[in-house]
Parts: C-alpha cells; sequence; structure tokens
C-alpha cells in the first residue's frame, strides 16, 4: 500500500485537504482519532495509563477524563514519557491496522506530528500544508476559542515551519480561497495515482 503522510502545524487546514482528497475515494487513516481509540473502556492502553496514574484520570463513566490527564503530564515531562511509552505503540498499532484495511489506490495517514516520531515510518512520501504562522493563530484562536498564548505555546512544541518543509516532498499553501487548496490537491492526487501504481509494479 502506498503511503502519503500529511501534516502540517495546528490551523494550518490538515482538514480541509484530508476531506477533499477523501471526497476523491481516497482512505484517510488519522493520528488524532486513532489516539482516542486506543483509550476507550477496554482498550490495553486505558488500562495501563489507569494503573500508572490512577483511578483519578477516569470520568464516573469509565471513560478517560482527559483533562485530568492533561494537567498532570502538561508540567511533568517524566509523566508525559511515560504516558508515551504506553500510548505511542497502542497507536502505532491502530494506525498500521487501518493502513493494512485500506482499499483505496493509495492511502493517507495524517497526523500533526508526523514527522515528530517514527509515523513518519509508515509512509512513501510527507506533504505538508503550510501557511504563515500568524494565520495559524488567528484560525486556531477563532477555531477552538482559546487563548493566543496557548495556540503559541503548542506551536513551540511542535517543529518550526521552516523544518516541516525542509522534511517535505510536497507542499500546498493555505493561505487563499479554499478553490485554490483544491487545485494543488487535485495536481498532487494525480500525480499520487501514479506514483501508487508504480509502488504496485
Amino acid at each position: 500500500m502506498y503511503v502519503v503522510g500529511v501534516t502540517g502545524g495546528i490551523g494550518s487546514g490538515k482538514t480541509a485537504a484530508t476531506d477533499f482528497l477523501a471526497r476523491l475515494g481516497i482512505t484517510i487513516v488519522d493520528a488524532d482519532q486513532a489516539s482516542r481509540i486506543v483509550v476507550e473502556p477496554g482498550q490495553p492502553a486505558l488500562h495501563a495509563i489507569v494503573d500508572r496514574f490512577g483511578e483519578r484520570i477516569l470520568q464516573e463513566d469509565g471513560t478517560l477524563n482527559r483533562r485530568a490527564l492533561r494537567d498532570i503530564v502538561f508540567s511533568n515531562d517524566q509523566a508525559r514519557r511515560e504516558l508515551e511509552a504506553i500510548t505511542h505503540p497502542a497507536i502505532g498499532d491502530e494506525l498500521r491496522r487501518q493502513i493494512q484495511d485500506s482499499d483505496s489506490d493509495y492511502t493517507v495517514l495524517v497526523s500533526p506530528l508526523l514527522l515528530e516520531g517514527r509515523q513518519k515510518d509508515m509512509t512513501h512520501r510527507v506533504l505538508v500544508v503550510d501557511v504563515p504562522g500568524e494565520i495559524q493563530v488567528a484560525r486556531t484562536v477563532n477555531r477552538d476559542q482559546v487563548p493566543m498564548e496557548q495556540v503559541e505555546a503548542i506551536m513551540r512544541a511542535q517543529l518550526s515551519r521552516e523544518e516541516r518543509l525542509a522534511r517535505a516532498h510536497d507542499v500546498v499553501t493555505n493561505d487563499g480561497p479554499l478553490e485554490r487548496l483544491h487545485q494543488q490537491l487535485e495536481q498532487l492526487h494525480q500525480r499520487y495515482l501514479e506514483l501508487a501504481r508504480r509502488h504496485g509494479g
């Protein structure tokens, strides 16, 4: 299976890009979605998180209290590393399972942290959705109703725009009308179909 990794900073428009590719019949495997699946009640990763951090990170209905867990690990690097040691392998397994189940001509793996960890190893090519930093901040503040400082802190935790662009095979810019983004993606879609055909031999 030929896999294109899609990434970009917060507020760059990854969802707008992958929604368009999905309409073209391409399977979208979403790392954020996988990260929620692996901590659902009954999942081994949730049991391991409770073993490590205690029942206080559960809500009354047995689901993960994300805010409580975030409060614990946000300012504690050791706790964050221990959480990642539990969740990252489980997320990787879930992503591989979904990629394996895909039956589209190629598959897209979308992840905000594609280039920060090992998820890039599952892909053959990397597409970055790029926008200037000030647009990232404005979009995210408006969309999520969060303070500007919080958005800027998230951006600092991600790869810099320059690093992301340096590691991309392909780049689409998303600082204008949606139609322009779609035009760029349509061209890349045709290229990916050809690359997938060659890959399949």
